[in-house]
Parts: structure tokens; sequence; C-alpha cells
């Protein structure tokens, strides 16, 4: 069950990784890659949201299984509370930004395109909450690394007498 959860998580730390520094960039500026006129940039942000929107099923299913796993630990393992407590905070932390990352800031994305089409590019509100749920996604990146390698604690040696 470990091996899976780790699996899932490195996948997951993955997934985002690549959409960010690959993904978005090649789909906002596909002028470097094959010339003007290609898409706008509004119709770069539809792209990706609809990435975005089916990405939001992989992350909340990891982190579902992830906080489950991590509440079965909490009790089953024998490494130190300290540790055992930082990773079910963490699960929950992660799951809780990314309940709210799908539900809240990319559904709202993707109603305001809907509502205002192009003109959404040039509304403060939604470039504010754009600009909020990157730093969300962030933070779940960061929380996510520091829990993978969390997950490589050694459990306390058992004497046996």
């Amino acid at each position: 069950m470990k091996a899976i959860n780790l699996f899932l998580l490195s996948a997951l730390i993955g997934i985002e990784l690549i959409l960010g520094i690959i993904v978005a960039p090649t789909i906002f500026y596909p002028k470097d890659i094959i010339g003007e006129g290609i898409l706008s940039h509004f119709q770069s942000g539809l792209m990706m949201t609809h990435i975005f929107i089916k990405f939001g099923y992989i992350l909340l299913f990891i982190s579902f299984f992830n906080f489950f796993y991590e509440c079965y630990c909490f009790f089953k393992n024998k490494i130190k509370f300290q540790i055992r407590f930082s990773k079910l905070i963490l699960s929950l932390l992660i799951l809780i930004l990314s309940l709210l990352f799908v539900f809240y800031f990319s559904d709202y994305i993707a109603e305001q395109q809907r509502i205002l089409g192009d003109q959404v590019i040039q509304n403060n509100e939604f470039k504010s909450m754009h600009s909020a749920s990157e730093v969300v996604l962030k933070i779940i990146i960061i929380m996510q690394i520091i829990l993978y390698f969390l997950s490589f604690k050694i459990e306390k040696n058992t004497k046996i007498i």
C-alpha cells in the first residue's frame, strides 16, 4: 500500500510540474513554435482550463487516496508521533486545497470564461483569482514534495526480549 501511495504521489507531482513547466508555456505561446495568428491568449486560456479541469479529477482522486492512507498509517505506523501527525495534517491540507482548487478556482475560471468570453482577460477580478489559483497549486506541490520525503522516515526500532 505504501508503494502505491508513493507512486501516486510522485506521479501527481510529476504531472503538476509538467503542466506548469512544459504544457502552459507551450499552449500560451504557440507563436514561438508555429508562428503568429494561431491561437489568441483567450483561446489558449480555454485550452488550459480544459486541461486543468481534467487534471482536477486526478488531483482529487490521489488527494483523497493519500488522505485515507495517511489516516490509516497514523494509527498503524510506529514512527514518531510528530512525523505521523505532520503527514496526516499535510495530507489533510493538500486535500482541502485540492478541493478549493477544483471546486472554487477552476470552477470560477471556467464560468468567467464562459460568461465574459475574450473580455475575461481584461477583468481584474479574474486576473486576481487566476493568480490565487496558481499560488494554491504551488503550495499544494510544495506540501506534496514535503509529504513524499517524510514518507521515508524509518520506523522505530522495536526490541523483542
